[in-house]
This record gives structure tokens, C-alpha cells and sequence, in this order.
């Protein structure tokens, strides 16, 4: 079942109103393996789940080929409440292109200026955000915004520094766009190599911005775990990551306790494919079928996305996930 992230996000936040907070994964799409992946995780937990798509893989993929996948994977498994997103949307050519295709929530991240890279201005930022709403919302498509700058550069896209969200300045910025999901820099890190040590989060401003905010849904990026056994078995076999951290995952829990509602995890379900197909290759010396080697890689993202699901408490909760498709939110745009 495709729906829009506020169908998702909104079974999360009154969740998190009752007492009993938890958040569903946003987990990044390239290919085929991941989307089934992916879908197989979510079906054997009853979760519901966000599909995420950068700039770097409708290029890779060819967008129409990706969006496909995605959606091929939403028919075979109507049980399970699906967002399809656009991640990191740099201009509003960028989110008009996604929208055409199909996809249910954008996020325009106007931290940045089109080039991904460059820090931009408050106003800036608003501005565009604003222009994305608008269009958006006249298609009943849902979009996260973005207030702050994270360390770290992932598929092209981050500054390399980090500037924590102003959570007074989060009201302003809500109220001038109208965005429906607020993603907030809190500590976190784009990549495999976010940290030298333990990280230190952020909590506080995630506390202040859900009190300021409460009917807004908040989002962490950089958020994947690099968990040391999907490690070891690269290293094992013939890695050479010994340095790569991530967010350990009672710090994400304690997030979501804090009021987070989506939780972005990209470089964990590719160290799991990698780790796999590099030990079937070793393991494996003469194999060449890409069937062989890619139902392993498979076989690994569901696992490692379902201990995403459970670590983040999604599991079970795909039944409670209202049936709001773009028509539904068309009418609640303009209600």
C-alpha cells in the first residue's frame, strides 16, 4: 500500500504522544536487491517502512527504472505501508521530476545551496522550502525540510560541517514553509566515517524542538549504526574499513524516546551487501552468476534492515497506519 510519509510519520508521533515512543526507518534504494531486501524485512515484521531515493540513484538507476522497482515492490506486498521519498532534493526542478514519477514525500534540503555542498542562509533556505510546499502540497505530497548542517558527505551531498538546529529558530521556519517532517541536526554524520569516538547527540535540542514543535514530524539523517560484525565481515574479507563509526543504536533509541519520528539508515544496508558478497567471492572462487552472489547480498540488507525495525520499534505497527494517499492529503491540505 502506497501511502504519504504523514500517513506513517503521523502513527509514529501519536505513538510518541501516548507514551509510547518509536520510529520507522528511512532506508535508502539503489537497485533491485535492496528494494526486496528491504520489503522482505518489513513484511516479516508487520512494519510499515520509508523507501528513499538520493539524486545519485535515479541517476545511477535511471529514474524510471528505480521508481518501478519501488513500486513493483509496494504490489507484491500490499500489506505494508509504503512511502516512496526523495531524499536530499536540491532544487525544485529536482522535486517536480519526483513528483511526476510517483513519489509520495519529497524532502528540498535548502541547508545547502543546489550544489549540495555549500551551507546557505536562513532565508534562502525558507524560500525554497516554501516554493517546494506549495506545489507539493497542490499534489497531495508530503515534504521534509531540512534546518541546520550535518558533518560528513554521503553520495555527494553534506557541507563536511556541522551546525546544529536552533530550535526557537525551527518555529520560524515550520510556520514560514509549512513543512510537514523537519530534519534537525543533533550530532549525527553523513557516511560510514562519522566519528572518531562514542558520539555525543544532541538530546536536548531534539527535547526543545519536539516541545516547540509537538505537531511537527522530526527526522535524524546520518543516523546508520556501521555496526561492528557488518565490519568485520568486510575486513575479513579483504576490507579495509577498520575506522568506520557510526550512531550506536541506544543512542537512536534514546532519540525516538525523545520525540524523533523518522530515522535515516543508508551506509548500513550497503555494508551488509558489500560484507556478503565479498565473503561469497572468497568462499566462492569460481563463481561468476550475479543471481548467486546478489541473493546473498539480499538475504543480508533484510536481516540488517530488520534489526533496524525492531531496534526502532516499528514492528507491528504496520495495521495502525491510516490509508492517506495523495488524494486523501489533498483534502487535508485544504481543509
Amino acid at each position: 500500500m502506497i501511502v504519504t510519509l504523514n500517513a506513517i510519520l503521523e502513527t509514529s508521533l501519536q505513538a510518541y504522544k501516548e507514551g509510547k515512543p518509536f520510529a520507522v526507518g528511512a532506508f535508502n534504494v539503489n537497485n533491485m536487491e535492496q528494494m526486496q531486501g528491504i520489503m522482505m524485512a518489513a513484511q516479516e515484521t508487520k512494519s510499515p517502512v520509508i523507501v528513499q531515493v538520493s539524486r545519485g540513484a535515479l541517476k545511477y538507476a535511471q529514474d524510471l527504472y528505480l521508481v518501478n522497482i519501488i513500486k513493483a515492490g509496494a504490489e507484491l506486498n500490499p500489506e505494508v505501508p509504503l512511502a516512496i521519498h526523495l531524499d536530499h532534493g536540491n532544487s525544485f526542478e529536482t522535486v517536480k521530476r519526483a513528483i511526476d514519477l510517483g513519489f509520495t514525500s519529497v524532502m528540498i534540503d535548502g541547508s545547502l545551496m543546489e550544489d549540495g555542498k555549500t551551507p546557505s542562509t536562513f532565508e534562502y533556505n525558507v524560500k525554497v522550502t516554501a516554493e517546494v510546499v506549495k506545489y507539493a502540497h497542490d499534489h497531495g505530497v508530503s515534504v521534509e525540510g531540512e534546518l541546520g548542517t550535518l558533518g560528513g558527505i554521503e553520495d555527494g551531498v553534506g557541507s563536511g560541517k556541522t551546525d546544529l538546529t536552533d530550535p526557537d529558530q525551527a518555529v520560524e521556519f515550520v510556520e514560514r514553509t509549512g513543512v510537514d517532517a523537519l530534519a534537525i541536526s543533533i550530532g549525527t554524520s553523513h557516511g560510514a566515517y562519522k566519528f572518531k569516538s562514542e558520539p555525543k547527540l544532541a538530546f536536548d535540542i531534539i527535547e526543545q524542538v519536539r516541545k516547540n514543535l509537538p505537531n511537527t514530524y522530526l527526522v535524524s539523517h546520518g543516523s546508520s549504526s556501521v555496526p561492528q560484525d557488518l565490519l568485520d565481515i568486510v575486513n575479513k574479507y579483504g576490507g579495509q574499513m577498520e575506522t568506520a563509526k557510526g550512531v550506536p543504536i541506544p543512542a537512536l533509541q534514546k532519540a525516538i524516546a525523545c520525540g524523533m519520528n523518522k530515522i535515516n539508515v543508508d551506509t548500513d544496508s550497503r555494508l551488509a551487501a558489500t560484507g556478503a558478497i565479498r565473503k561469497f567471492f572468497v568462499e566462492h572462487p569460481s563463481a561468476f552468476d550475479p543471481r548467486e552472489y546478489n541473493t546473498k547480498a539480499r538475504e543480508a540488507i533484510a536481516a540488517e534492515v530488520q534489526r533496524k525495525i525492531e531496534a526502532f520499534g516499528s514492528a507491528g505497527r504496520a495495521a495502525d497506519v491510516p490509508n492517506w494517499g495523495l488524494e486523501e492529503m489533498k483534502k487535508r491540505y485544504n481543509s
